[in-house]
């Protein structure tokens, strides 16, 4: 930036900004570069729901069903697809707490209770009447995040990028930046 009588070496401004076409001309000018980040692409989505998925969760999702979820989010943002991954948590947190009937099942780790509660349905042979705050949290058996949970959470969440602004971004990029990445 400009300034008299002072040292700026060593200095980086970074700036961004979602609508770079609203910027003035002053503005624009002081930023010798101007880099167009686009939306990611289908490897980096795929990476990105495994990421917000995170390493402790239990899940059922297998290595080719993270490419089929980022082939069905163009156009989302990293921020879309974390809220599809959250949402997609929540899933079985609700068929929990929507849960009248659980059974006792082995525990398959060596540490805990030897056995838990899983949540399953009325007709169940095991099945006793319970709900889920009857139960202690240590003797819940989790139930995993499945692809159709992830789908059905793809489904309620659209991408907040519109084809207008794709369109207003790389105009920009045209007349003013260049493309990053």
């Amino acid at each position: 930036m400009e300034g008299v009588g002072t040292d700026n070496s060593g200095v980086l401004v970074l700036a961004a900004t979602n609508i770079p076409w609203a910027l003035d001309s002053a503005i624009r000018r002081r930023f010798e570069k101007r880099i167009y980040i686009p939306l990611p692409g289908v490897n980096e989505r795929a990476a990105m729901f495994k990421t917000h998925m995170g390493v402790n969760t239990c899940h059922t999702i297998k290595d080719n069903e993270w490419m089929q979820l980022a082939q069905r989010s163009e156009h989302y943002s990293g921020a879309d697809i974390g809220v599809v991954c959250r949402e997609a948590l929540l899933r079985p947190i609700r068929r929990l707490s929507a849960s009248t009937h659980f059974k006792r099942v082995q525990n398959p780790e060596h540490d805990g209770p030897r056995e838990l509660w899983l949540a399953c349905s009325p007709g169940d042979s095991a099945a006793q009447s319970l709900t889920l705050e009857k139960i202690s949290p240590d003797e819940l058996c989790e139930p995993p995040v499945t692809m159709s949970d992830m789908l059905a959470a793809l489904a309620t969440q659209q991408s907040t990028v519109s084809e207008n602004e794709l369109g207003k971004y790389q105009q920009f990029t045209q007349q003013f930046g260049q493309e990053g990445l």
